[in-house]
């Protein structure tokens, strides 16, 4: 697995979305790439940890994208 992840720490939501825009429109396959911002819990973290939980997450959205009705 390709494990592209960037960890934004102490930037305003308005910052870190900028921020994602322009790694991913400098990027090849943008979608490759997961974005985790730094909280009270995920600092103390090991960073292998941190890293198999937001591609985890990443993968989950991909396959299951937020406003996508799942057909019953």
């Amino acid at each position: 697995m390709n494990s592209k992840v960037i960890f934004l720490n102490g930037f305003s939501k308005e910052e870190a979305l900028k921020i994602m825009r322009a790694v991913k429109s400098a990027i090849e396959n943008p979608d490759d790439t997961a974005f985790c911002m730094g909280t009270e819990a995920n600092r103390e973290w090991l960073v292998k940890d941190l890293i198999t939980e937001v591609r985890e997450e990443h993968e989950y959205m991909k396959k299951n994208p937020p406003g996508r009705e799942k057909s019953e």
